[in-house]
């Protein structure tokens, strides 16, 4: 790979010399009374680029003037005519997830606490500046909802797991298919039936899982090729499955190739990436965790991320069989359970489901020094980008424990409803449904512009790279989509309010790589993006190649950004190949608009056999 800064001292000196005649020519154009590339705007604050206003709500100056033409030269100098490709090898590339990275910087991970399937993110100077290549024989892929059950082979390779899993009815090579039956560690006769069974241990109404849409957010640890939660969606359910890349080799990369909401993490050292109260249901079947080391940490963290009253179903050994081992780690595990004040709810079969807590009355009874204690008044149970976890419960707010539930409505209500936690943001309900109506517009405007490329069923998997309030996620309900709503560490504290809609997501920094495997989304939405992480100081170019990483070929990007964002970004497009079609417009202004805006609409092409690699 060639170091992306090999350029850089040669483009400098080309810079310079062209200073004197720019300025010349600069003259001259005021003299005349009219501008170099009218419709490319940059604000008056050189240091940033951009007027440091907040990337969602804030204006931006419309004026111009000589420093900002300088800064548009500079950009011009750096666009490449073309991107290479990467060498075959890494068509799988995860950039923050590449073990090779942990041996080439000679880290030492802790093995024993799966510090190696954490993120290690490389240095902006060992980024690669080349674009992933699919794998030979690459389909676009079988769209929702046949590829719940089957995608083809070509497009991941990889046949492992259907032979070590074959007894449980993961997954079956079928010529050039791999087929999924549903089945799982500790379903065989298929997800179905053991999700009905679940509900008939919590006899809910009807043996629906969903609980009269009181069950909507569930997290599925160790979810495999997350067949669990895709036999939750017909219950009007929505899981966020998670797994490493670990030993089960490219397990989340199936789960999303069917279209399934899932995402590469691990219970490791850090917290999950999503805010606290933010599930009704933690699942683990067989998920091979060992839930108490370091004195409990990994189930403290589901306690941090379970709502009051939710649900642990845990189907493994430990909750059936009466071998001393499993009897030995059963009553530990019963035993710090109790200690955290969760309750056995039901115990049957394979399968045991506890229930956390409605308030802090059982935790105010504990004797002195019970242990786990519960955190400090100082922590914040929200913090998640990067923050280790911490061996202490989470007590509830003063105002939640007199409540003693989370005050969400059932679902599809409370997708509209404002949600009790707002007031936290400082967001009041008649801006929420500000929001949720101006997003509505919006997407009916983005599927104009798309109306004549457009298939049906083409979208499944979408990402919305700066959720805010989640009104873009919201806003596609009725389309048979799933959203990966994604707040910028800057806007983290907003996540809850995702969640508490009834919709799914995580933290990130997009100044680095996310955490997923290359041709996952077919739709990426980028909102005041672009602004935000050059007002951070982090690469345009950077986030463009990692954006076309995660897209699927013949897949969407929507950029909605400033003019001189979006002017920048087209000089992008052909090297990206992202030129299949192209449409950009100037839409209305509205609430949320950060000054004047435009709407670039990009399809990414399917390469074909032949291209050069480096």
């Amino acid at each position: 790979m060639k170091p992306k800064n090999e350029q850089i001292h040669t483009r400098k000196l080309v810079t310079y010399l062209l200073i004197g005649l720019i300025g010349v020519l600069g003259l001259v154009c005021l003299y005349y009374g009219s501008s170099f590339a009218p419709g490319s705007r940059r604000s008056d604050d050189t240091a940033s680029r951009f007027d440091g206003s907040d990337p969602v709500f804030g204006g931006f100056s419309t004026n111009r003037d000589l420093v900002d033409l300088l800064d548009d030269q500079r950009h011009y100098l750096e666009v490449p005519k073309s991107f290479p490709i990467c060498d075959m090898k890494y068509s799988e590339l995860i950039p923050c997830l590449d073990r090779n990275l942990i041996y080439q910087l000679k880290l030492k991970p802790n093995l024993a606490v799966m510090e190696h399937y954490e993120r290690h993110c490389p240095a902006p100077e060992r980024r690669y500046n080349c674009l992933i290549p699919p794998p030979k024989g690459y389909k676009i892929p079988i769209r929702w909802p046949a590829s719940r059950d089957e995608v083809w082979k070509a497009n991941i390779p990889h046949t492992h797991l259907a032979q070590e899993k074959s007894d449980q009815h993961w997954m079956v090579v079928d010529g050039q298919k791999i087929k999924f039956p549903g089945g799982g560690t500790h379903f065989h006769d298929g997800a179905d039936k053991y999700i009905v069974g679940l509900a008939q241990m919590l006899k809910f109404p009807g043996d629906k899982l969903n609980n009269g849409g009181r069950i909507r957010n569930v997290l599925d640890v160790g979810c495999g090729v997350a067949s669990f939660g895709a036999y939750l969606l017909p219950h009007d359910i929505i899981a966020m499955s998670l797994a490493p890349n670990d030993v089960h080799e490219n397990q989340i990369q199936f789960a999303l190739e069917r279209g399934i909401p899932s995402t590469l993490g691990v219970l490791g050292t850090k917290r999950l990436p999503y805010p606290s109260r933010s599930f009704e249901l933690a699942h683990c079947s067989r998920c091979r965790i060992d839930w108490l080391q370091r004195d409990g940490l990994l189930l403290l963290e589901l306690d941090r991320l379970l709502r009051p009253g939710g649900y642990f179903a845990y189907s493994s050994p430990e909750a059936y069989e009466q071998d001393p081992e499993n009897r030995k780690i059963w009553n530990a595990m019963y035993s710090l359970l109790k200690r955290m004040c969760w309750k056995v709810v039901v115990k049957k079969g394979q399968t045991v489901i506890w229930a956390k807590p409605l308030s802090n009355s059982c935790y105010l009874k504990r004797d002195s020094g019970t242990q786990p204690p519960l955190c400090s008044s100082g922590d914040d149970p929200d913090a998640s980008w990067n923050v280790s976890m911490k061996a202490c419960i989470t007590p509830y707010s003063a105002k939640m424990h007199k409540e003693r539930w989370s005050g969400l409505l059932p679902w599809p209500q409370r997708l509209t409803a404002a949600p009790p936690r707002l007031e936290e943001i400082g967001v009041r309900a008649e801006e929420f449904h500000e929001d949720t109506k101006i997003w509505h517009f919006r997407v009916i405007e983005y599927w104009k512009q798309m109306k004549s490329v457009i298939q049906k069923n083409s979208i499944r998997n979408v990402m919305d790279m700066n959720s805010n309030l989640g009104g873009f996620a919201a806003a596609l309900k009725d389309k048979d989509v799933w959203v990966m709503n994604v707040a910028p560490i800057k806007m983290s504290a907003r996540l809850k309010i995702v969640y508490d809609r009834g919709l799914i997501g995580t933290v990130h920094d997009w100044c680095e790589a996310f955490s997923t495997y290359p041709r996952t989304y077919d739709l990426l939405h980028a909102w005041a993006v672009f602004s935000e992480i050059e007002e951070r100081g982090c690469s345009a170019e950077d986030l463009l190649i990692e954006m076309d990483r995660i897209l699927r070929p013949d897949g969407f990007v929507i950029i909605r950004d400033k003019h001189s964002v979006i002017n920048y970004i087209q000089k992008f497009i052909t090297a990206l190949r992202w030129d299949g079609w192209l449409s950009e417009v100037e839409p209305r202004t509205d609430a949320l608009s950060a000054g004047e805006e435009r709407v670039l609409i990009a399809r990414k092409k399917l390469w074909t056999d032949g291209f050069m690699t480096m």
